[in-house]
């Protein structure tokens, strides 16, 4: 089952089957997921220190390596690395011929999660199965499973598994991430309010300062020396308008 990952920023390695520890000859397909298709698988075993996924003669332009018929020297880490040289996250593979593998997510897990390791035999089996951390007994299942229940940072370790008469699985290492982190407490917040207070009422000012100039600029536009006087009639400037009439009190002279 193939499930979300941990990614770096810009690619993450995938795989399919979603664990660490392999059969011989069996398949896994490895998957770079990014930002672009320039990424490509390469790995660092004992027998090739530094090499591109060997599939990719043949598909050169494909983000996605396969291996078939896997072998132990195969085993190694392996991680998606563009032409920039930007590097994803690193994912140890471990291929055994023996009778026993520990399957768990080959991704760290976070604190709070359960995580359940299944011992998976090449025959079927109906001894129990002791699962053992950093070499000490931790559990015994009839079912090949054990399940750590809300893990923390204090179950990181090698962990393995063992079946009478088949033998021991290879150790797998078991990282767990810390939580992420929780909102401000109350006295942060009360510190961080009167500064966001204080920011909000300069931008306030600012922008009445910023309004009041721009107006004063406005009002020392305007001009007041062509004023103009409009009449009924046609408007005239008072420079332009002539004697005015003088007005009688007395009685208007007889025309006859």
């Amino acid at each position: 089952m193939e499930v979300t990952v941990l990614c770096a920023v810009v690619a993450c390695l995938r795989l399919l089957p979603s664990r660490s520890q392999f059969f011989q000859y069996e398949n896994v397909v490895l998957n770079c997921e990014g930002n672009s298709t320039e990424w490509r698988v390469r790995r660092k075993t004992s027998k090739k220190i530094y090499e591109l996924c060997p599939s990719y003669p043949s598909k050169r332009n494909d983000s996605t390596c396969v291996l078939n018929d896997l072998y132990e020297q195969d085993s190694g880490v392996y991680w998606c690395e563009s032409e920039a040289g930007e590097r994803s996250n690193e994912v140890n593979i471990t291929v055994t011929d023996g009778e026993l593998i520990l399957e768990s997510p080959e991704h760290p897990v976070s604190e709070g999660e359960n995580l359940t390791f299944h011992c998976r035999a090449r025959t079927s089996f109906s001894n129990q199965t002791h699962f053992y951390k950093n070499e000490e007994l931790i559990g015994s299942s009839s079912t090949g499973n054990f399940t750590i229940q809300s893990v923390s940072k204090s179950d990181e370790g090698l962990y393995k598994c063992n079946v009478s008469g088949l033998g021991e699985s290879e150790e797998r290492w078991l990282t767990v991430r810390g939580c992420s982190p929780q909102m401000p407490t109350a006295p942060v917040a009360y510190i961080l309010l009167p500064v966001v207070v204080c920011i909000l009422l300069l931008f306030v000012l600012m922008l009445l300062w910023l309004f009041r100039n721009h107006k004063g600029r406005m009002d020392r536009s305007v001009s007041y020396t062509d004023v103009t006087i409009s009449q009924e009639g046609k408007p005239q400037r008072i420079s332009d308008v002539g004697s005015v009439p003088t007005l009688y009190s007395g009685v208007m002279p007889d025309s006859s």
